[in-house]
């Protein structure tokens, strides 16, 4: 078994190798999926000296596979949404535990302490399903803030503005997270000038709305809010960690959690700083399932633990892994 509160505690490069090196090992002794993906790259543990060597699962396959390192029972799902019709991703927890130290931890290191905000969430995309991880985190993030004032708005875009708009008047702080077609919608109906609030889009127009690239949803938003700056989060169904951006795109990892860029030609192939390339994710959350994903993001490092997302692949731009047959 692996030490989860070892994973929480990382502070340098050198414990973050010596934990991903632990993981790895561990997940290919105990996830089937993972151990003939290895397998198939011809890499065995004796192999990786480093996170850098170690392989990278395509995300595909929690679409097409129970992808678990635990033999404990499933406690809940997480599922991604989707058309009618298509696909989704499927999370399967043994440990929600180890999900909750993940998203509080990684919020305090980014803002400080949950109980100092109002949590406002405009999530009416992923209120209306069962099996979202983003409802799942705030939700807990509402109870965690302790404030009777915090809550869920679904479609009531005037209660909320008067929320807001009251709160924010009288040097309350506030976190209002919302998707990003919902966001829209609330300054496309009512105008703000925020003094304390952080407005967080959690990215998706969940084919509500018309595509924006992140830069005009911004100003966007900048302009209707009043504010100088949009927050992003960065998560995803089968990520148990989540990345925050205060403005301009850049976004920062918990010390559990690290971007690599991939080269598009080649997806065995580890590009340096400053390249645009997938992004793979190593999480070492994830420890129950696989914490080392190949995703269909496009990016780059900015920083140590720095990254932008520039979009996303097309499937017909996917090349370099033909090892999605197993």
């Amino acid at each position: 078994m692996i030490d989860t509160q070892a994973i929480f505690t990382i502070k340098t490069e050198d414990d973050f190798n010596e934990q991903a090196i632990k993981v790895f090992q561990f997940q290919f002794k105990n996830n089937r999926t993972y151990r003939s993906f290895c397998d198939l790259l011809y890499i065995h543990p004796s192999d990786v000296k480093h996170y850098k060597d170690i392989p990278f699962l395509p995300i595909e396959f929690f679409k097409s596979r129970d992808i678990l390192s635990s033999t404990e029972p499933v406690q809940t799902t997480f599922s991604s949404s989707g058309t009618t019709g298509s696909i989704t991703s499927k999370h399967l927890i043994t440990d929600l535990s180890v999900y909750e130290d993940s998203f509080r931890k990684g919020f305090e290191a980014a803002y400080g302490e949950i109980t100092d905000f109002v949590v406002l969430a405009l999530l009416p995309s992923y209120l209306e399903r069962d099996g979202s991880s983003l409802i799942y985190m705030v939700n807990d993030m509402i109870k965690q803030s302790n404030h009777p004032e915090s809550g869920f708005y679904l479609n009531d875009l005037s209660a909320l503005k008067s929320k807001l708009t009251q709160l924010d008047a009288r040097g309350q702080k506030v976190l209002l997270i919302g998707v990003s077609f919902a966001l829209l919608d609330l300054v496309e109906a009512h105008k703000f000038q925020l003094k304390n609030t952080i407005v967080m889009e959690t990215g998706g127009m969940k084919g509500r709305r018309k595509e924006l690239i992140r830069a005009e949803l911004h100003h966007i938003l900048k302009t209707g809010f009043g504010v100088n700056e949009i927050h992003s989060e960065y998560g995803m169904t089968e990520l148990l960690s989540q990345a925050y951006s205060k403005g301009h795109g850049v976004f920062n990892c918990p010390p559990w959690m690290k971007i690599l860029t991939r080269d598009p030609e080649d997806a065995l192939t580890i590009q340096t700083t400053g390249k645009t390339g997938g992004i793979n994710v190593i999480d070492l959350a994830n420890v129950n399932s696989c914490s080392f994903i190949a995703t269909q993001d496009l990016g780059k490092i900015t920083g140590e633990n720095a990254f932008e997302v520039i979009g996303r692949f097309d499937n017909s731009d996917i090349r370099g892994c033909n090892l999605m047959a197993l």
